[in-house]
């Protein structure tokens, strides 16, 4: 029987992503899929209310819990919401995106997780995703984990969609998405897929085979 820890299962996953819609972007494959066997949280900053609607209904589409964290000081809610979730898995952008809003949110996770990982044993695993036509300030991202989603690209595609009214989704977002679901999918030779890098815990990688 599956156990919380056990490598055959998806753990229990928290993302903290920037804007209402970067989880389903960056992520959403992987966290349907986490979503299928545990439970899924998705974490953002607080946002005007069709943006969070949007938000709602994306991570509804996903199977995953939608909360919203206390906008100042940031790194302190998400040290709270990790202490009360203990997720097995978190989430979050590189601390090197090209984009000022997810290095913040990245360095507000980087922040939070040591305290909470000496006071909790939580979270086990910690990764960065995707970015931007998968480029950093510090250059391409790295193909260090990649997950085949080829089972939840609907999914995903579909709570991306939910961000439609208020982003450029059908013009900018989804293109880029499915050309990068793609193109990791091809390097597994799976048809969808999406990138993870691990970052250290205090010192250790993981060794798991999944998120």
């Amino acid at each position: 029987m599956s156990r919380p820890g056990d490598p055959r299962r998806p753990g229990t996953l928290l993302a903290v992503m920037a804007h209402p819609d970067d989880a389903e972007l960056w992520a959403g494959g992987t966290i349907a899929l986490h979503a299928e066997a545990a439970q899924a949280t998705i974490a953002i900053p607080p946002a005007e209310p069709a943006r969070l609607a949007e938000a709602t209904a994306g991570a509804d589409t996903l199977g995953a819990h939608l909360h919203i964290l206390d906008a100042h000081p940031i790194a302190e809610a998400i040290s709270a919401l990790i202490a009360r979730l203990r997720p097995e898995i978190v989430v979050t952008h590189p601390a090197t995106d090209v984009h000022p809003h997810h290095r913040g949110v990245a360095e507000a996770v980087l922040a939070a997780v040591p305290d909470a990982v000496i006071s909790t044993g939580f979270p086990r695993r910690l990764y960065s995703c995707d970015s931007y036509n998968s480029l950093t300030l510090a250059g391409p991202v790295p193909a260090a984990t990649i997950i085949d989603i080829t089972t939840t690209y609907s999914t995903k595609m579909r709570a991306l969609a939910a961000h439609s009214v208020t982003q450029p989704i059908n013009d900018h977002f989804g293109p880029m998405a499915d050309t990068l679901a793609r193109l990791w999918g091809a390097r597994i030779g799976t048809q969808y897929a999406e990138l993870f890098t691990p970052i250290p815990l205090l010192g250790r990688l993981p060794g798991a085979t999944q998120l």
